[in-house]
This record gives structure tokens, C-alpha cells and sequence, in this order.
């Protein structure tokens, strides 16, 4: 089978998400656009370079709707023979791209492809598609549906994570995150936003917030106590669900679980002949991927099992990954997998991750490979696996290799 290589991974820099955020008035065409473009031009792209642009976002409705990966590319220099597809597997959206992508290269189904996301989540609001899962009886009491807060918590509950590992967590993710900014681990992979006159909007992720310590984090209120305990009450939901829980800890809050943000990135995967026509020298192989279905209620537990899934088919054990990425989208996500596998907290996110940095939910999982890939070099690594935990009870993986 063909082998896949990624030869270029680029972001855009995570914006607050927010009416007064750099880029609430960059409208997601706008921002996939500039994104395809960087990539075109670092990479001297030309013609019909590549076979089609794979493009996730989760709330694909407004301005995100229509098959918004087509739109981005007639909005962008690539050549309009290239087509688009857009894709939703909720917070694996971005990691779905690449990992399709890549199956179609390892296919033969031509030689290149972009792959990535976008979400504006300041500008098309989280749950505005008014998804089924979360709003149909048919199917949400059936599930035992609850929002994916409260599903952290449970995780917390259920794994006997306290609030004060949670919130140890996320200061380490922001102390992490302003190290690598400091010291410049991705000044290679962010490109920076401007406006039509050329003018710098964004170069820098804003949603950050490095002052943060264990005294601001307890002061702050458990966000999904007062929906799980008083209305609607989607703790006694849970625990019909889950009848040995007496009690469900909430102890996440805006401090530890990630941030509402905009961004968007873009992945450059091709084969051996792709790089030979181009002159470009392939950064890492794409070894692996996986996807899974999981508990829709705990919903968040998938890089559990899809880590456990990947390794598996492909011969590996946990101790040949030398690096990983697991999105934070809550805290309890990234405890319960360093729990799961032994694996300790310095090789996980070692530059921060969602909790300081925000989750742009469609962009996302590409953005966590090609930090993945970045640091892997920097490093001097091999081997890294990225996974994320997927709404309505999913998990996704990618695992890369230098070369």
C-alpha cells in the first residue's frame, strides 16, 4: 500500500471567541481561505496540486453551511479544479480530514490532499444546528442524553478525580502554553490572520490567560452544578443511567475545561510522487488511525478505547509512543487517559493545550497533529499519537512518525 506523508502543518492563532476577540469580524470562509492560501504559497503549490480539500466543522449551519470546504476553496487562490468536501465527527472533525485524506492517498485515489477545519465558534454559536442527539426525545431520553459538562463529571466521579488535580491540570496547561509561545516552539506552524489591506488582526493565540494559578481557578464555581442538581436536572439523568453513583462531583469549571475559541488549520498530506513533483521533503509518515464508538452518556472516554483499538491493529504497545496529544477538553479527559495507560503528565501536551489555548471544535484535531509533528522535531521523538474525545460518545486517533 502507498504510504502517506505529512508535509506541511499550519493553524491560524486561536482567537478569544468572542464580540471583542480579534477575530470576530473573520468570517469562516474568510479565515479557511487565508489558511489554504499559507499553505499554497509556503509551499509553492500550483494547478490542480492536489486531489480535493477535506474541510470539518461542527456547526455547519449560517455562514459554516453549504459545503463551506468547496466555498473556502473558490474563496481562495487554489485552482478552482480542486474540489471540497465538508465532514462533522463533532471535536474529530479536523482529525477525521486528515485521516481521510490519508486513507485516500494510502489508496491510490490521487496524490495529494488538504485536510483540516475551522470553527468560529464567536461568530456561529456551539449547538445553533440544533442537533438531534440533544434535542429529539426520540433519541436523547433514550441515550440518557446530558451535556458533555456534565459527562466530565462524571468521568471525575466515576474515576475519583478531585477538583484539585483538575485545576493542577489546566495550570499546567498554562504554564506550558506560555513556554512554548516564549520560547517560540510555534513560530513554524502559526501563520498570521491580516485584513484585506495586509494589516496584522491576530499572530497570537489570544485566549490565553498565563496569570492563572490554583487561587484565581477556586474561586471560580462549578459551571454544571446548577443544571445537573436543580433544572433540568440532568444528574438524576446520569444516574439512571449509572445507578452506583450516589452523587455526581462536579468540579469543572471555565478554568479547567476548554476554551470557546476561533481558529482554523490545515494539513498537507501526500505521496512519495507528490513530494518528488513538488520539491518538498515529507515531515512524517502517518502510520495509523483509528475511530470508535463509545458510551453516549460519559460520551468523553474515547481516547480510551481508540488508543487501546490503534495500538493493537498495528502491533504497538503504549511504550513505543514517545509523545501524545490528548485534547483537554476537560480535565478528566486527560487524567483518565494518563490513568488508563500509565503514561505520565511529561509526555502529554507538553506545550499546553485546549484548556489555555481553546478548542475551535472543527479545527481542533488537525491543529493537535501538527503540534504533535512540531514538537516531535524539536525533540528529537519519533512516534506520536493524537485522540480526542468526540460529543455523543466517539474517539478518533492518528498516530505519525518522523522520517
Amino acid at each position: 500500500m502507498t504510504e502517506a506523508y505529512i508535509y506541511d502543518a499550519i493553524r491560524t492563532p486561536r482567537g478569544k471567541g468572542r464580540k471583542d476577540g480579534a477575530l470576530h469580524e473573520v468570517t469562516s470562509l474568510r479565515l479557511s481561505a487565508q489558511t489554504l492560501n499559507a499553505l499554497k504559497d509556503r509551499n509553492n503549490l500550483s494547478g490542480h496540486a492536489v486531489e480535493d480539500v477535506i474541510w470539518g466543522n461542527v456547526t455547519q449551519v449560517m455562514e459554516q453551511g453549504g459545503c463551506l470546504a468547496r466555498s473556502a476553496v473558490l474563496a481562495s487562490d487554489l485552482d478552482e479544479r480542486i474540489p471540497g468536501l465538508a465532514i462533522n465527527r463533532f471535536c474529530a472533525s479536523g482529525m477525521e480530514a486528515v485521516n481521510l485524506a490519508a486513507n485516500q492517498v494510502k489508496g491510490g485515489a490521487g496524490m495529494a490532499y488538504i485536510a483540516g477545519g475551522v470553527e468560529m465558534m464567536g461568530r456561529v454559536a456551539m449547538g445553533s444546528d440544533g442537533a438531534a442527539i440533544a434535542v429529539d426525545p426520540s433519541i436523547a431520553m433514550e441515550q440518557y442524553f446530558v451535556p458533555q459538562g456534565i459527562s466530565a463529571d462524571i468521568i471525575a466521579t466515576e474515576y475519583g478525580f478531585t477538583r484539585d488535580e483538575a485545576d493542577q491540570l489546566a495550570v499546567a496547561s498554562q504554564q506550558r502554553a506560555e513556554k512554548a509561545w516564549k520560547e517560540g516552539r510555534f513560530k513554524n506552524s502559526v501563520i498570521t490572520i491580516t485584513d484585506q489591506n495586509g494589516l496584522t488582526i491576530l499572530d497570537h493565540d489570544e485566549y490565553m490567560r498565563p496569570q492563572t494559578d490554583m487561587q484565581s481557578l477556586g474561586s471560580l464555581s462549578p459551571a454544571f452544578q446548577a443544571m445537573g442538581e436543580v433544572m433540568p436536572g440532568f444528574d438524576k439523568v446520569a444516574m439512571l443511567k449509572y445507578p452506583h453513583l450516589e452523587k455526581i462531583n462536579h468540579i469543572h469549571h471555565a478554568g479547567n475545561s476548554s476554551g470557546i475559541v476561533d481558529g482554523a488549520a490545515a494539513v498537507l498530506i501526500g505521496n512519495k510522487e507528490f513530494g518528488e513533483k513538488y520539491g518538498l521533503k515529507p515531515r512524517a509518515r502517518i502510520r495509523a488511525n483509528a475511530k470508535i464508538g463509545t458510551d453516549p452518556t460519559i460520551m468523553l472516554t474515547g481516547p480510551v478505547p481508540v488508543t487501546e483499538k490503534i495500538l493493537a491493529e498495528n502491533g504497538m504497545t503504549i511504550n513505543d509512543i514517545d509523545l501524545f496529544e490528548v485534547n483537554e477538553a476537560f480535565a478528566a479527559v486527560v487524567m483518565r487517559f494518563m490513568q488508563a495507560f500509565d503514561v505520565d503528565h511529561d509526555k502529554v501536551n507538553v506545550n499546553g493545550g485546549s484548556i489555555a489555548m481553546g478548542h475551535p471544535l472543527g479545527a481542533t484535531g488537525a491543529m493537535i497533529i501538527g503540534t504533535l509533528l512540531d514538537e516531535l522535531e524539536r525533540a528529537d521523538k519519533e512516534v506520536g499519537l493524537a485522540t480526542l474525545c468526540i460529543a455523543s460518545g466517539m474517539g478518533a486517533a492518528t498516530i505519525i512518525e518522523r522520517v
